[in-house]
């Protein structure tokens, strides 16, 4: 992986940052409630103007606890990795385009979003979780390192209710020791 000004490459991905080009992507892949149901803040059904007003919020210059990246595979949009303050600090979210699910592609992306943000950032702590049903994101979790810390309940706009959650951390002790 190769940071190139605002890119990461991965053997299979590009990480950018996302675009207004991105918007048409964006919303047909949220607009799916297999995608969308698996997300605290997504809400459902996910419109093209929905997607509009998060790509504004993108802006130049955040900081690390703010980027998040688009997921370009062979010069398509195919999900989003990112992160964003959290009560407890920062946290780490992300989600593929159905069609994309089961190919490794997420563990590739995260994995290289995790390395750019402990380069840059300070924080002893990223966090993250998993609704109780998400068992492949809960895999990716533990396969990058990310222990459970316990359970809690939280909103999923997409399903308009209280979810059980599945707590997750990682520190970047543990993240810097697992790498050669």
């Amino acid at each position: 992986m190769s940071p190139i000004k605002d890119r990461l490459r991965t053997p299979r991905l590009t990480l950018r940052m996302p675009h207004r080009e991105d918007a048409p992507a964006i919303a047909h892949y949220l607009n799916d409630f297999a995608v969308a149901g698996n997300l605290a803040r997504v809400p459902f059904p996910y419109r093209f103007e929905d997607a509009q007003a998060w790509l504004r919020s993108r802006t130049p210059g955040l900081p690390p606890e703010e980027v998040n990246f688009a997921i370009d595979w062979d010069g398509a949009y195919i999900g989003q990795v990112g992160f964003h303050p959290g009560p407890d600090g920062p946290v780490i979210g992300y989600w593929l385009g159905q069609p994309f699910w089961g190919r490794g592609f997420m563990s590739e992306a995260a994995e290289a979003a995790i390395d750019w943000f402990f380069a840059r950032s300070s924080a002893p702590i990223l966090r993250s979780g998993v609704f109780h049903f998400n068992a492949a994101s809960l895999a990716i979790q533990h396969k990058l390192g990310f222990t459970e810390t316990g359970r809690s309940c939280l909103l999923c706009l997409a399903r308009n209710a209280e979810v059980e959650h599945i707590d997750t951390q990682l520190s970047q002790s543990a993240w810097k020791a697992r790498k050669p």
